[in-house]
């Protein structure tokens, strides 16, 4: 009994994988690593596989398509290892519809993944608080549906292509492969092989599930003969390899139709299809020398990668790439950070203080107020523009209107500049509310789809479709398909060129918003803004000379001559949440060439610039002011306990250095804008306060702010969100913490619209 288990076809196969396929068997271990939630937590890429939206929405569709991605998916697998490993089993060519027969054996490694897939998936919607049962019932059906749909397709096609030794030798398909010179050379090289190779099978099952035991007469047949039905079936499912890769890449013409932009997850699984099935293409045609072509190709493309036809740039939309680059050197930098220019951007700022002033009763000396807003992806986006609707609902967008400055990185900045818009078009709209909650669906609708489905049809090979904006052509890619449905999401309310922005905010309507991004080549922030704002990168005094290293780029004084005024708007909030490998870093039209990505590598919390903005304009704050508010949205919270430590693993010791590293940059910031922000607080000759706000999930089940029973699980680092995950970022304004703050910025304005009442009062 123990022969027959252990030399079944279905074992063979298993050990066989393990020993040959190690790297196509880890696919299905990351995978599976992922479900379990033991890879991309943080990233929240489990929540993709286990909660994968379609058209902006969870449904049975969005999972059918699931089923869809892991059927080609498993079917790849099944191709290329039958390619690889099919002749080593002879017994197969004798069978009627080997390679269907080959599958139901080969199914042990997908099997345990879809078990294990099921048994997540089920769990996981459970805790989703759906609707009733019968919805989860609902997507399982589509999942089902998805894969049985899939396999029946594809084991029909090759139920009437693939042929047996009978059938093959009987008619006239031997002669055709016979003419076929590669593949007669190919059948004399595996009858080599195959003489030296012992795989040893008694088992097998048949296409009803059920044992059989192989022929003991396999070996009267001519191994030859055999072998060519082995190449007939490849040829088969080379083609059909082929066209599924061909199809893949043709749905990249019609990119940004929304019906074809595939759940982020299976456009993943079609990913490692294509992947696997290239080794298998390969490993037909080239046999013993694929290896040599897998490097020789990896060499290359490395060596061409840095010509013209294939690096084409990510470039900003509005900005002129046709002129000449600006130098991008030490001397031009220095050339625009003179004094005479630095006051020349401080005196604009002080008309703009003046503006904002005057929106007060003349005697009044009212609050000045300063948010900034933390990144961390659609979480920060979606946890400031909650915040800020809060504080708009006291007295009536008081708050708001004493605010002059919004500073932050990635999500934060994209969050404020969402809800700075929805502001400015209410001073002018009474049916625009900023309280409406349909601006947090919007803002919280998925963005990943499409650049995940970007990456696969478009990114992933040469960049050749173009879109104009604003008279100029650009390619697309990834970056623009970030942009592209943040467009849609917010209801094209942010389409415009940055210059839009520069009257409302000098008049003091809204408050200014400098995007900051983090230019990779020395680590400096470029300052995007309808205002330059040369005084962030260097001192006032200049009492350091040219040995200081200056800070800060002013993007409108450095790009003039590339149109700076009308970069896009959305391209700004791109620039400060280029995420790597998700949206690609954007290149700038200068001499040495400038690439940028997320400013939150440097200061994922704006409270440097806001501090900065304060010293700046100290004198003007003392005599105009009764102090500054500063209000920080972070994304994470401030002060937490002391993890516990255990003795280190082997691999932990590794890996330890690089994990404290990165867990440990959202604390070291912290500490550092603590220092900054108590030397400013007992410095400046006004009064200084600050009111945090944190989004802390542990805290909302601590505190039993929440009727669901689920685990309040910290929502992941992503350009998309589960249901659950946006439930725990908007309940987290009711923690006491959160709800302190709003009853002091209570307290601190409705004090001053008293005050400003009764002066405008005096006044008349």
């Amino acid at each position: 009994m123990r022969d027959k288990i252990w030399y079944s076809f279905p074992v063979q196969l298993f050990l066989l994988h393990l020993r040959k396929n190690l790297g196509l068997t880890l696919i299905w271990v990351l995978l599976t690593g992922v479900i379990l939630e033991y890879f991309g937590v943080v990233l929240g890429i489990p929540f993709l596989f286990l909660d994968p939206e379609y058209l902006n929405e969870v449904s049975w569709v969005s999972f059918f398509l699931m089923g869809v991605g892991f059927a080609v998916l498993t079917m790849a697998f099944h191709m290329s290892t039958y390619i690889m490993d099919g002749r080593h089993f002879p017994f197969l060519a004798i069978l009627n519809k080997p390679f269907i027969h080959y599958c139901v054996n080969n199914g042990l490694i997908p099997l345990i993944f879809y078990l294990i897939y099921i048994v997540r998936f089920v769990s996981f919607q459970l805790g989703n608080n759906l609707a009733n049962d019968w919805e989860l019932v609902y997507y399982l059906l589509g999942f089902i549906g998805g894969g049985i749909i899939t396999y029946s397709l594809i084991f029909g096609y090759f139920a009437f292509t693939n042929k047996d030794f009978f059938i093959l030798f009987a008619g006239t398909v031997d002669k055709r492969l016979r003419r076929v010179k590669l593949t007669r050379a190919n059948v004399i090289s595996q009858y080599k092989d195959l003489k030296v190779q012992n795989y040893k099978v008694l088992y097998y099952l048949n296409i009803n599930l059920r044992p059989e035991k192989v022929r003991p007469d396999i070996s009267r047949f001519e191994g030859t003969k055999l072998l060519r039905v082995f190449d007939q079936n490849h040829l088969n499912l080379f083609i059909f390899q082929i066209v599924l890769i061909l199809f893949v890449l043709f749905l990249g013409f019609f990119k940004e139709n929304p019906y074809l932009q595939l759940p982020a997850a299976m456009s993943a699984t079609l990913l490692f299809a294509i992947l696997i099935m290239l080794v298998g293409a390969v490993s037909f045609w080239l046999r013993k020398w694929s290896t040599f072509a897998v490097f020789a190709f990896l060499i290359l493309a490395n060596y061409f990668s840095n010509f013209n036809f294939l690096n084409r740039p990510h470039e900003a939309y509005g900005l002129d790439y046709s002129v000449p680059s600006v130098t991008y050197s030490l001397a031009h930098m220095d050339s625009l950070l003179t004094p005479e220019i630095v006051k020349k951007d401080r005196d604009n700022v002080l008309k703009i203080l003046d503006n904002w002033k005057s929106k007060f009763p003349q005697e009044a000396k009212p609050k000045l107020v300063m948010v900034a807003a933390s990144g961390g992806g659609q979480r920060a986006a979606l946890w400031t523009v909650k915040v800020l609707q809060s504080i708009y609902a006291i007295e009536n967008g008081e708050v708001l209107k004493h605010t002059e400055l919004f500073t932050g990185a990635s999500g934060g900045v994209l969050g404020e500049a969402f809800f700075r818009e929805i502001y400015l078009r209410s001073l002018t709209d009474p049916a625009v509310d900023p309280l409406d909650e349909k601006y947090l669906d919007q803002i919280s609708a998925d963005n990943l789809n499409p650049i995940i489905f970007t990456l696969l049809v478009n990114d992933l090979l040469i960049r050749n479709q173009n879109f104009n904006y604003n008279g100029r052509k650009y390619l697309k890619d990834r970056g623009f398909a970030f942009e592209h449905q943040l467009n849609i999401n917010t209801k094209k309310i942010l389409d415009k060129p940055i210059s839009a922005y520069k009257e409302p905010e000098f008049a003091g309507s809204i408050p200014l918003l400098p995007v900051t991004t983090l230019i990779t080549n020395d680590g400096r922030k470029l300052v995007i803004s309808p205002h330059s704002m040369s005084f962030f990168g260097t001192s006032l005094s200049g009492t350091s000379g040219f040995t200081e290293k200056k800070q800060t780029i002013d993007f409108l004084r450095f790009f003039e001559n590339h149109d700076s005024k009308n970069l896009r708007f959305l391209s700004a909030l791109r620039m400060s949440a280029t995420f790597p490998f998700i949206t690609p870093n954007i290149e700038l039209p200068t001499n040495p060439i400038m690439e940028t990505m997320d400013t939150g590598l440097s200061d994922n919390f704006g409270i440097q610039d806001a501090l900065r903005f304060m010293y700046v304009f100290q004198s003007w704050i003392k005599e105009n002011t009764g102090g500054v508010v500063l209000i920080t949205i972070r994304d994470s919270e401030k002060v937490t306990e002391i993890a516990p430590s255990f003795p280190p693993r082997i691999f932990e010791k590794i890996f330890t250095p690089l994990k404290n590293i990165y867990a440990n940059w959202d604390n070291v910031q912290t500490i550092q804008n603590e220092v900054l922000f108590n030397y400013m607080s007992e410095s400046m000759p006004f009064d200084l306060e600050r009111i945090e706000f944190e989004y802390a999930p542990e805290k909302v089940q601590a505190e039993e702010l929440t009727e669901s029973q689920e685990t309040m699980q910290r929502a992941s680092l992503n350009w998309r969100l589960t249901s659950r995950e946006k439930r725990s970022i908007l309940e987290s304004v009711y923690t006491l913490k959160n709800q302190s703050s709003l009853q002091r910025l209570e307290e601190l304005f409705t004090i001053y619209r008293t005050v400003e009442d009764s002066v405008a009062v005096s006044d008349d």
